[in-house]
């Protein structure tokens, strides 16, 4: 893959976020950035180029994965898939209103992640 796509990774757990980031990078993706909460992924996403974001419904902070892709959708449509140990309906529903490319339950499985980011970035 000689153009590397940027991923954002939202995920407030430090090990999960380290494995997600040692995925993604086995898959060939570059992670533009790590961090913890929405009003830094929405500060990233403004700041930086951003080909998809791995976001956690639950996270520290004002917002969760929802809120915060609610507020980047305002101004960015970059795709997100979500990463959540929440299977519940009503986070389903909530989660795809913001037209999500995709939703993994955890654990991560990586043929599942690697197919779900392929799907997202038209590879």
């Amino acid at each position: 893959m000689d153009d590397k796509k940027n991923i954002l990774i939202v995920e407030d757990e430090f090990i999960i976020a380290m494995l997600i980031e040692k995925q993604v990078s086995r898959l060939g993706y570059q992670v533009v950035d790590k961090v913890t909460t929405g009003d830094l992924a929405i500060k990233v996403v403004q700041e930086k180029p951003c080909d998809l974001i791995l976001m956690d419904i639950k996270i520290i902070g004002d917002l969760d994965g929802i809120e915060t892709m609610t507020e980047i959708r305002k101004f960015s449509q970059v795709p997100v898939i979500y990463i959540t140990g929440n299977s519940d309906p009503l986070t389903r529903q909530k989660a795809f209103e913001t037209n999500p490319s995709g939703y993994i339950i955890k654990p991560i499985e990586m043929e599942i992640l690697k197919t779900s980011i392929n799907n997202a970035l038209g590879i």
